[in-house]
């Protein structure tokens, strides 16, 4: 495949992810309302500030992330079935399922769709064993372990991936030290996520940088499927975002942040990009960091470090507006992603 046929496909295919997306909304938008699969805003007495400020969002919709990976997903599988099984020469050059690039984060983002997706509806539900039901927070780790552990079996034995790269020094063989690397960045990425899913289109924006960002790094060394998988990601994102921005007709959920959240660790270790993650999703790094802290400093001085957390409530309990702190933000992530890019060209 040339550049210019690369650079058509994965365009193409962000197009068509973003279209589909589109259409498939006020599907999705009429069932979760009839259905009234709205989220439960907490009213609890230690989150004061989230509580007042969100009250008005209870009850709309959740669950949002289906239209992000459902259409991933169906688009890899009709293409991949078109090309290799009917064998239509017009598909093999939308087809952007290989076992070597994207079956993988595919797998990946599958599985914890369907995990978030059962924690999503039990808290509607109000069934289960967390805080307004859903699943219990050591129920939700051991889940996504496995699937981090599996991930990082095949990320180390099929695809035979060691080697870390750090820009600026170079490439590190670490053997299978590259698994507990692999398990711990996915599940610190897909929280990171779920702690940034707090604000409307904050979690779809800083996504969508993230994605598109490692679409650019994955073009640059050649590797146009998994390009293709970011771009398709990325388009799907910006459909999703064009119903979530403020105020949101519905939510992004845990089965979209957490599969999200994973699938973008994979591309990054798949890249050899993981080094420059951190700057890439700084959003989600100061997110999820800002909840640590604050954990840290209620349990050691028993008071609170901000006004509420993720910082992003911390923002708005100081009176910012809610489009202006995820407009901010989206700039941030931005800024970031391209220094995390440039960073990731050093030495290459």
């Amino acid at each position: 495949m040339t550049t210019i046929q690369a650079v058509i496909k994965i365009f193409s295919l962000a197009t068509i992810a973003f279209v589909v997306a589109i259409c498939l909304t006020p599907l999705f938008t009429n069932f979760v309302y009839r259905q009234k699969w709205g989220k439960k805003i907490r009213a609890e007495g230690d989150t004061p500030y989230y509580s007042k400020l969100h009250e008005k969002k209870n009850g709309t919709p959740t669950m949002g992330g289906i239209l992000i990976w459902f259409t991933t997903l169906a688009l890899a599988t009709l293409f991949w079935f078109m090309d290799r099984v009917l064998h239509f020469e017009f598909f093999h050059r939308l087809n952007f399922l290989t076992r070597q690039q994207t079956l993988l984060p595919l797998g990946a983002l599958a599985a914890t769709a369907l995990l978030g997706l059962l924690d999503d509806y039990l808290g509607i539900k109000g069934i289960g064993g967390g805080k307004g039901g859903g699943l219990r927070m050591r129920h939700r780790l051991l889940s996504y372990l496995l699937v981090a552990i599996v991930g990082a079996y095949w990320f180390y034995t099929k695809l035979q991936f060691d080697i870390l790269h750090i820009p600026g020094l170079g490439n590190f063989a670490i053997g299978a030290w590259i698994i507990p690397l692999f398990i711990f960045v996915v599940i610190a990425t897909s929280f990171s996520v779920n702690q940034t899913d707090g604000l409307d289109g904050l979690a779809g924006g800083v996504m969508a940088v993230a994605f598109l960002s490692y679409g650019l790094i994955a073009f640059l060394q050649g590797r146009f499927e998994l390009a293709a998988l970011s771009g398709v990601l990325g388009g799907a994102l910006l459909a999703f975002l064009w119903f979530n921005i403020f105020p949101a007709r519905f939510f992004m959920g845990d089965t979209g942040a957490m599969s999200l959240g994973t699938v973008l660790a994979v591309i990054a270790f798949l890249t050899n990009s993981v080094a420059v993650l951190p700057l890439i999703g700084f959003v989600l790094v100061l997110e999820s960091g800002s909840t640590l802290i604050q954990w840290f400093w209620r349990r050691v001085f028993h008071r609170k470090l901000f006004l509420s957390s993720p910082i992003h409530h911390h923002f708005e309990a100081l009176g910012w507006p809610e489009a202006k702190v995820t407009m901010r933000l989206w700039v941030v992530s931005v800024v970031f992603a391209l220094i995390g890019v440039a960073v990731n060209l050093i030495g290459r």
